[in-house]
């Protein structure tokens, strides 16, 4: 055997650096920094003005925003309150868990399936059970709306099931900043910048009835995507933006 296949596979750097738990961990620790400069540097108008007086009878809720739009909803909860996010077990995921970690929100680590056969691989039902038992619990929890990697802005049923299983409604929310960078990816994810305007729209909340057939819930489902659709073009608005 050659010295040349003897020597030890060598790895590309990001590969390497994903495959690097703490260092992971540290940036999405630093990212969380960042994120925190954002909000203390904008000029955030919400809508409503109070979202925890408007809708303190609703909670816990599931709320739910787009795909690439999520980085300032931590700033939403008010201190002390048990928010707890769904987040990909990916190595993205791994950086989005540091971040959230850090400005003060659990995590369930699982993300929705795209086919029947990859929920155990996702740890779709374990993540599905433990949203609801947070519920339960008395917790708020967060999700994206959309399926990752799939048709952009097109609510999955998940999210509609999960909120007829455990009665508890859905809160469609958006979080804009006027300037930002637009991230050239599946779900054209948006990089909030600081010093700007930014708005935090938080949609009527949406209940599912225990007992639907599938229609109703293909109903519901278009609720959803209609009610997030109509917050992001709101959001857009009161920061200045002429796209949601």
């Amino acid at each position: 055997m050659s010295a040349e296949n003897d020597a030890p596979e060598k790895r590309p750097p990001l590969e390497r650096l994903y495959r690097n738990r703490p260092a992971l961990r540290a940036i999405g620790y630093g990212f969380a920094g960042y994120l925190a400069f954002v909000r203390a540097t904008s000029r955030v108008v919400f809508e409503p003005e109070d979202p925890y007086a408007a809708y303190a009878p609703h909670l816990p809720a599931i709320v739910t925003m787009w795909h690439g739009q999520h980085f300032l909803l931590p700033f939403l909860r008010r201190h002390g309150h048990d928010v707890r996010a769904m987040i990909s077990r990916s190595d993205d995921g791994e950086i989005n868990a540091a971040v959230v970690e850090a400005l003060g929100l659990g995590t369930v680590r699982a993300s929705a399936a795209r086919v029947p056969w990859h929920i155990r691989e996702k740890r779709g039902v374990p993540g599905f059970l433990a949203m609801r038992r947070a519920l339960e619990e008395g917790a708020t929890v967060c999700m994206t709306a959309d399926l990752p990697k799939q048709t952009p802005r097109r609510v999955g049923l998940g999210i509609v099931k999960l909120a007829q299983a455990s009665g508890r409604p859905i809160l469609a929310v958006s979080f804009l900043s006027r300037y930002r960078i637009t991230i050239p990816s599946w779900d054209r994810s948006e990089l909030n910048l600081p010093f700007g305007r930014a708005a935090c729209v938080v949609g009527a909340p949406i209940y599912v009835e225990a007992h639907l057939d599938d229609a109703a819930l293909e109903s519901a489902r278009c609720a959803v995507e209609a009610m997030l659709l109509t917050v992001t073009r709101r959001a857009a608005e009161l920061t200045g933006r002429r796209d949601g």
